[in-house]
């Protein structure tokens, strides 16, 4: 269907973690279709994705989910141009699923395959928002598994600048939800939380590593909110917290992740000087107060600033049909039959 009135349809299939997700992208920007499985249900009593559970739950879902997505944007698989599927980082029993359901249909109606990296997939939502973007951009990409800082030269291509050394930004919130007693996932739960709690009311760490370090470390906030609560030595019993107590736990411990967050993305652009966007990826890049921070931050003012629309910042299939589309058309990648999963992302070390 290439040259056609609908131009170019690619099918992205993201299997990397805990959501089913399949999307066909027009052109590389325009979503047809972005249909997303969630398994917060199957996880929750865990407190985290359990690898297991979520790659049976990824066999049942995947192909009703494929349909579905097709079907939504009104289009069969004999019209498509290409598949794409997510590749790596990721629990690797989970994307095999992934990667079958693509190969499958790749080989079943001579699509061209591309694998596609699913943090580069974060990095590139901004672009199908904005496809003018000017750069260079500074890209903060921060889940439950990663927390990091890109520099993005050219679309398609980010370059590495910072990462998380123990727990990511999400991992981090999911963790202090559970010490609060809120459900899972913390981070959601937290902003609710957080409402209405004063972000001042507990002295917490703001990890910031060494001078103009671009690295994360949120293990030893966790560890601070666990000494406010049971005190130095742990020598209290995990305290019965009211209304008010806890909306400034969550809302002091919230604060000191998204501020973190901020004074790492000004770092990032005063080692960039020359960046002239910036741009925020992943499910943490949902929080209200972080996107609110960030518009009004002044020694952030003068860039182009890009906050991807919900649905592209959590796991989604457009981001990866979106980057397939670019790789394939722009760099001219075709995979075969052979692609594999790789638990690691091609920027880490």
């Amino acid at each position: 269907m290439v040259g056609g009135t609908r131009g170019r349809l690619v099918l992205g299939i993201e299997t990397s973690c805990d959501e089913t997700a399949a999307a066909v992208v027009a052109d590389g920007t325009r979503v047809l279709s972005n249909v997303v499985h969630s398994q917060v249900e199957l996880h929750e009593r865990f407190r985290g994705v359990v690898p297991e559970v979520a790659s049976r739950s990824h066999m049942t879902r995947v192909l009703p989910i494929v349909r579905q997505a097709l079907d939504d944007a009104g289009t069969t698989p004999d019209e498509l141009d290409a598949v794409a599927v997510t590749t790596r980082p990721g629990m690797v029993g989970s994307l095999l699923v992934g990667i079958a359901a693509a190969k499958a249909l790749a080989w079943c109606h001579g699509l061209p395959l591309i694998g596609v990296d699913h943090i580069q997939a974060h990095v590139f939502a901004s672009f199908m928002v904005e496809p003018d973007l000017p750069l260079p951009c500074v890209v903060l990409v921060a889940s439950g598994g990663h927390t990091a800082l890109y520099l993005v030269r050219e679309p398609g291509l980010a370059l590495r600048l910072g990462r998380t050394i123990d727990d990511a930004a999400g991992e981090a919130l999911d963790k202090g939800a559970a010490l609060l007693g809120l459900p899972y996932p913390g981070g959601p739960s937290i902003q609710r939380a957080a409402q209405g709690g004063d972000a001042r009311a507990i002295d917490l760490p703001r990890p910031m590593l060494g001078e103009g370090s671009l690295d994360f470390s949120f293990s030893g906030l966790k560890t601070a909110l666990l000494y406010h609560l049971r005190g130095p030595g742990l020598t209290r019993p995990m305290p019965a917290l009211d209304a008010r107590q806890l909306a400034d736990c969550a809302a002091s411990y919230q604060a000191a992740v998204v501020e973190t967050l901020v004074r790492k993305l000004v770092r990032a652009r005063n080692a960039v000087p020359e960046a002239r966007a910036l741009a925020i990826g992943g499910g943490v890049a949902r929080n209200e107060l972080l996107r609110a921070r960030l518009a009004g931050e002044r020694r952030l003012a003068g860039l182009r600033m890009v906050f991807p629309p919900l649905e592209l910042c959590s796991d989604n299939g457009a981001m990866i049909a979106g980057l397939g589309d670019h790789l394939r058309t722009v760099r001219g990648q075709v995979d075969d039959l052979a692609l594999d999963a790789v638990a690691t992302s091609r920027s880490a070390p």
